[in-house]
């Protein structure tokens, strides 16, 4: 763990930020990411984002519900 919280490594230099989610163990399924993200419950960097295909590349980081994970190259 790092100060950012959890760091995920991720393959292709971006990943959305639904995939991200998953990927990173903060959400249960797929399915679940669009609820979370339509009612402004995730961040990336620090504001709140509502669109489940933002781009993600390394640095960014993501926080829901208390836990944070942050965006590396593999």
């Amino acid at each position: 763990m790092t100060q950012q919280g959890r760091e995920v490594p991720i393959r292709g230099g971006s990943i959305r930020l639904g995939q991200f989610l998953k990927l990173a163990d903060l959400i249960e399924s797929g399915s679940e990411a669009k609820g979370v993200i339509a009612d402004g419950e995730v961040t990336v960097n620090g504001d709140v984002e509502l669109r489940r295909g933002r781009q993600l590349r390394s640095g960014d980081v993501v926080s829901i519900g208390g836990q944070t994970a942050r965006v590396t190259d593999e």
